[in-house]
């Protein structure tokens, strides 16, 4: 079964551009992006390209903000420690970072939790409750997770623990709030829906909190935190957990990006050394795909506690110690992924029968169930096909999976109740187990809902290309034209664009499954890179047509431009 290589349709000129470029004092490119996200006019074309943390959405739309600001003063004024309970992925040990360095700048005692991924699992578990209430006691704070741990709430508070919850995840349909819950999505809440991941939600916490001090009088004889130095970290946990990066999001990460530049955190500082970026360069594509993995890959192979201690450290030395734990973690986690891979490219079907399937549902034994849910991502994506992918041991088999556009996967398994020992997620990605007598079962039952839900076209991958771009217009001006439009990300897709009549001047495999190409059309040469399209090579000497978004790439100091093909066909082809 070979990867699906993907069509284009190539947007037709927005008739609406020539104004707005004309109103807004925007290049006739910016406007024909713009336009065709539905920003059709100079204000909003000004908020969109100049997004303001001024504009934010006050903390207070948040339901339950006024009640989880009074638990933390209660907490504050009689001295009660805190305890930041958080996830084990970036989102969630940026929110715990935040928290803690927070807390600990006004002084109050705030203790970190973040449970292990294979003894405890995710969110809030009842020994982990107990543990707290036992030890400490005071206010109990979780973050990116707790609006699924209904019963764990529960107990919390039977031990006596304050509580709030901050999350970001889906409200379960039989929620109740037996403390304040801070959820954008909570059916109840008029904050904006597009709403921010969990490092945000609790960065909001932290302005009401500020805000409530501040007219409480509590910074009369101490200094007061700013919060803009915490920004980085909302940064890295938004892009990292792939929110749309749109409206509240986008004014966050494009202010955290700034201070990333000038971090007072030296665990981030040593991970953007360690990751070889300079840091008054740092991107959000250099967040996305080099740093968040690496603080990632702490909690994937069960070593969350890195990953967090990198972010809370003070101690220069220890930051770069705990980097290159984290840089080599990262790497044994791409060691397992491609072990895997390799595996299941090895067994999946071929031909007619591959045609006939419309999900893939692929298990083995000893497969690392920490990555899991990266490798179902990367044969959804090559394949075109929900795919999920399983561990078996004992007779159970446990793993994530992850849906393509049109397919709604939690739906789907939700439609097969019982079948699962626990089962959780949202639309595009679910986490699972189920004893492996039911895979038949799973596997029905994902076709079943499959035929309902899409069409072969749906299992052809399309791209969206904004416009021509032939070679002779990708220059450093145009690049800086489209860079304006980022942070780029879920809900606001870097453009695409289409170059017809490349010459391949040479073609070769590098990183052994990548393409790396050089180009030419009219006289102008570029260098082109085309990741897991190795398999396409040889290519010198033949002409094609690419889909592209064009980048100024550095290495070893030197700048150039280049080409990253996201398709690519031969003449007549």
């Amino acid at each position: 079964m070979r990867p699906q290589r993907a069509s284009w349709i190539v947007n037709k000129p927005a008739l609406e551009a020539p104004r707005l470029a004309r109103e807004a004092g925007i290049s006739p490119l910016q406007a024909q992006i713009l336009v065709r996200r539905g920003i059709d006019t100079p204000d909003a074309a000004e908020r969109f390209l100049s997004p303001r943390l001024a504009d934010l959405s006050p903390p207070g739309l948040l339901k339950d903000m006024d009640r989880a600001v009074d638990c933390v003063l209660r907490a504050a004024r009689n001295g009660l420690p805190i305890t930041v309970y958080g996830d084990y992925d970036a989102d969630g040990l940026t929110a715990t970072a935040l928290l803690v360095r927070f807390f600990s700048d006004l002084d109050l005692p705030a203790f970190p939790y973040v449970p292990d991924r294979f003894k405890e699992g995710y969110g809030l578990n009842r020994d982990a409750v107990d543990r707290i209430a036992g030890s400490r006691g005071g206010l109990l704070i979780t973050v990116d997770c707790g609006t699924g741990n209904l019963e764990e709430v529960k107990r919390a508070v039977s031990r006596g623990l304050d509580v709030v919850v901050t999350d970001h995840h889906r409200v379960p349909d039989d929620f109740e709030a037996p403390c304040p819950v801070l959820n954008p999505k909570r059916p109840d809440c008029s904050f904006p829906s597009r709403g921010p991941a969990g490092v945000g939600v609790a960065f909001y916490l932290a302005v009401a909190v500020r805000a409530a001090m501040r007219e409480a009088g509590w910074f009369t004889s101490r200094p007061e935190p700013d919060l803009r130095s915490y920004l980085d970290l909302v940064a890295i946990g938004t892009l990292a957990d792939m929110v749309p990066l749109l409206e509240e999001n986008r004014r966050l990460v494009t202010a955290g990006m700034q201070v990333m530049k000038t971090s007072r955190w030296p665990g981030l500082l040593a991970l953007q050394e360690q990751a070889g970026i300079a840091q008054d360069r740092v991107c959000p594509e250099d967040v996305a795909f080099r740093l968040a993995p690496r603080i990632n890959a702490a909690g994937r192979l069960g070593e969350a506690r890195v990953g967090l201690e990198a972010l809370l450290t003070s101690d220069p030395a220890s930051a770069r110690r705990l980097a290159g734990q984290l840089h080599a973690l990262n790497d044994h986690r791409q060691e397992l992924e491609r072990d895997i891979l390799a595996r299941i490219e090895s067994r999946l079907p071929a031909g007619e029968l591959a045609k006939s399937r419309r999900t893939l549902i692929l298990h083995g034994e000893g497969w690392h169930q920490g990555v899991l849910g990266i490798v179902a991502s990367r044969i959804a994506m090559r394949y075109g096909r929900p795919a999920i992918v399983l561990d078996v041991k004992d007779g159970v088999a446990t793993g994530s999976g992850r849906s393509i556009d049109g397919f709604d996967l939690h739906g789907a398994l939700q439609g097969l109740d019982g079948l699962f020992l626990r089962f959780g997620g949202h639309s595009r990605a679910v986490g699972l187990s189920l004893e492996t007598r039911f895979l038949d079962h799973l596997s029905e039952g994902m076709e079943a809902a499959a035929l309902e839900q899409l069409t072969e076209a749906d299992l052809r991958p399309t791209l969206r290309v904004e416009a021509e771009l032939p070679l002779a217009d990708v220059t450093e001006e145009t690049i800086d034209e489209i860079q304006r439009l980022g942070p780029f990300g879920s809900g606001n897709p870097e453009p695409l664009f289409l170059a017809g009549a490349l010459d391949v001047l040479e073609s070769r495999v590098v990183g052994d499954r990548h393409l790396k190409l050089r180009v030419a059309h009219q006289g102008k040469e570029l260098e082109a890179i085309s990741f897991d399209h190795g398999h396409l090579h040889p290519l010198g000497g033949t002409r094609v047509s690419a889909v592209y978004y064009p980048r100024i790439n550095r290495w070893k100091g030197v700048e150039s431009l280049q080409l990253n093909i996201q398709a690519l066909y031969r003449a007549g082809e």
